[in-house]
């Protein structure tokens, strides 16, 4: 009964495996002056928000007291 179950054909040979191209260094001039840049650009944007700040643990940072005259007569 081979109508029924036909023969398979052969299968092709596989085709060599090329061997891979070499990665790219990670540790390169462009990517170390990319990253300087960003750390400086983040720091240059954490110190411009820092100096808006103008308590601290202890409190107010200028020691100046009050002139505005209250309402109860000080």
């Amino acid at each position: 009964m081979g109508f029924l179950m036909p023969k398979v054909p052969a299968m092709p040979a596989i085709p060599p495996v090329k061997p891979l191209p070499t990665p790219p260094s990670y540790e390169d001039k462009d990517r170390a002056a990319a990253a300087k840049t960003k750390r400086d650009k983040i720091r240059a944007g954490r110190t411009g928000r820092s100096a808006t700040i103008l308590n601290t643990a202890k409190g107010l940072e200028d020691d100046e007291t009050s002139t505005k005259k209250t309402l109860l007569g000080g």
